[in-house]
């Protein structure tokens, strides 16, 4: 959607991105033929599968604000918030919206898919913290040592972008509990001396750290419900 507005050619789905949405809806498929099979009187296959399609949906619209972001940033030229021109200055703010929606989004889809986790596995997870994010989703399948290849393999990809998700959850964090995220670097650089002109952020930077949060989003879901899918074909479940 947000290509053709900007004028772009339509999204190609490959790469990490076309193999988590295909095998998610490799994971559709296997539900719908399930309920037709046996009606799902009691609704649950009909839930998980709004919720797949649901996490479709917010996968397209986070790979959308990183693309959108990557857009306007290529018109801001200036090194300095004071240089910049009004046309840089309406580019900057649409290059901030799309950059903040997209780090608010990797752990909006990452906290839908550890509720899908939750429900598809039986982990019981709000016992364990009422209001709980996809990382303790996945704290308890090691303490119950359920689906321990599963586990093991969503910890690997939790654990090799640690460092990223990091920064991503402390700008977060910031965005929506104390202040406007990229206003973090302005405070700073004027406590450094008053007259000084204010330095924008390392926008390349943040443009990667926001890719790479959409990368461990894609391998995690890619992990999940490919797993889910051969689960349930081996017992059976076919399309």
């Amino acid at each position: 959607m947000l290509r053709t507005l900007l004028g772009e050619m339509p999204r190609q789905n490959n790469g990490l991105l076309g193999e988590a949405i295909q095998t998610m809806y490799q994971t559709i498929q296997l539900l719908q033929t399930e309920m037709k099979k046996n009606a799902d009187p009691s609704h649950d296959f009909r839930r998980l599968e709004i919720w797949t399609r649901g996490l479709v949906s917010s996968l397209d619209e986070l790979e959308q604000s990183w693309y959108a972001a990557c857009f306007f940033r290529k018109s801001v030229k200036a090194g300095y918030v004071d240089d910049m021109t009004p046309r840089e200055q309406e580019e900057y703010a649409r290059y901030v919206y799309f950059y903040k929606n997209g780090f608010i989004r990797v752990f909006s889809v990452l906290d839908k898919l550890g509720t899908v986790l939750n429900d598809l596995y039986d982990l019981n997870t709000s016992k364990v913290k009422a209001h709980y994010s996809y990382f303790t989703v996945l704290r308890q399948f090691h303490y119950l040592k359920h689906h321990p290849k599963l586990a093991d393999e969503l910890s690997v990809i939790k654990n090799e972008y640690r460092g990223v998700m990091n920064v991503l959850r402390k700008r977060r964090n910031a965005e929506i509990h104390y202040m406007n995220a990229e206003m973090q670097d302005d405070l700073w650089q004027r406590h450094q001396g008053l007259n000084n002109k204010v330095e924008l952020e390392d926008l390349d930077q943040h443009l990667d750290d926001l890719k790479r949060g959409l990368d461990m989003v894609c391998k995690s879901l890619l992990a999940s419900f490919r797993y889910t899918n051969e689960l349930w074909s081996r017992k059976g479940m076919k399309t």
